[in-house]
């Protein structure tokens, strides 16, 4: 198949199928044949807890795999439009068998994850993925002793770094630190078990609304939590995915400490909006609606639908590019970095960028 795969990857065969793309022909015989684009196939759909499933995926030649900690983009048909959402690989990336996983916790208002969760989505599906995207990795000589630390669903990049690590024989230290409300809303229950008796892995997993009866430990996450673990920020290297409260705490910590430069962090939810007074005001135009805004000091993806478009997204999170337009004029804000751009004519994320005073855009 490699042989195939390069010879209709060939200049040769590029101009024969101008101005289409081999791809676009190959698909109409087979969708999973293809040269550059990747798809996969579901194999199964497995339910985590009553709102989170993990998805088995077998990728075609196209797939080029992964690092741990990496996120997919991933698109499905859905009565006849494709929609597409960023979800993170949870599977580790010594499996043999040339599938891996994405795991999703199912949100009231997520389309895709809600399709996902719910059974609409059949093993034997085709769905199309990017190649494997995002720093939230490990190096590639992993320290003696690392800490890994997740909030709810944030800890699906996090598992895949686990599983990679015992799967691989890891000799080090791996202080894994997992906040979920309570043990039904926990992803993986079972295999944390099964890990928490793995040599060289200190398993702690809080319970914020339901404590187990055994913790020693409880509540959100402070810097009590390492000292009482034995975990010092500044010698232990540590990763950190979740919801934007648990990452701005343990990043004050971390700094307070004087250990920011240990930490390696990702969101799975972008922070609140809180823009000061003066900074919500002025007109959010969009421009190819001919429909104008009052500025609420929202993001502008959600002020776009707030004015009744229906703007892409995939991620609301500045992962992807599904929600890229282009910016005609007017000053932004982005919401994690708190950077204000105030460029014309520039391709900005609208669901992490916040209008500060007149802003146009092509929506």
């Amino acid at each position: 198949m490699g042989i195939i795969r390069r010879a209709l990857a060939s200049q040769p065969v590029a101009r024969l199928t101008s101005p289409r793309t081999p791809d676009e022909y190959l698909e109409v015989i087979n969708p999973m044949l293809t040269i550059e684009a990747v798809r996969a196939r579901v194999i199964e759909v497995i339910a985590e807890t009553g709102s989170a499933s993990t998805v088995r995926l077998k990728p075609n030649g196209a797939w080029s795999g992964f690092t741990p900690g990496q996120h997919v983009e991933f698109g499905v048909e859905v009565n006849g439009t494709r929609r597409v959402r960023v979800f993170s690989v949870s599977s580790s990336a010594e499996n043999t068998d040339g599938s891996f996983t994405v795991s999703v916790k199912a949100h009231p208002d997520g389309f895709v994850s809600q399709h996902l969760h719910s059974g609409l989505l059949q093993p034997g599906t085709v769905v199309y993925l990017s190649p494997a995207q995002g720093d939230f990795v490990l190096p590639s000589t992993v320290p003696d002793e690392i800490t890994l630390i997740s909030g709810g669903s944030g800890i699906t990049p996090v598992m895949s770094m686990l599983r990679t690590l015992t799967d691989a024989g890891h000799t080090g230290t791996v202080n894994f630190i997992h906040y979920a409300r309570s043990r039904e809303d926990e992803m993986f229950s079972h295999e944390l078990d099964a890990l928490a008796g793995k040599p060289g892995v200190n398993m702690t997993r809080v319970y914020t609304r339901v404590p187990a009866a055994e913790a020693t430990i409880a509540g959100r996450f402070t810097l009590d939590h390492l000292t009482a673990l034995g975990i010092d920020p500044v010698t232990a290297p540590t990763w950190v995915c979740g919801p934007a409260g648990l990452i701005a705490t343990v990043r004050d910590t971390y700094t307070e400490r004087g250990a920011a430069n240990q930490l390696t962090a990702e969101y799975f939810k972008v922070p609140s909006v809180n823009l000061d007074a003066e900074d919500a005001t002025g007109t959010l135009t969009f421009e190819s609606s001919d429909t104008n805004a009052a500025n609420s000091g929202a993001t502008i993806l959600e002020q776009a639908e707030a004015a009744g478009l229906k703007p892409a997204f995939g991620c609301r999170m500045g992962v992807c590019n599904t929600c890229a337009v282009k910016k005609l004029h007017g000053a932004v804000r982005h919401v994690i970095s708190g950077e204000i751009c105030a460029n014309t004519d520039e391709t900005i994320k609208v669901c992490v960028q916040v209008p500060v005073g007149n802003v146009s855009v092509e929506l």
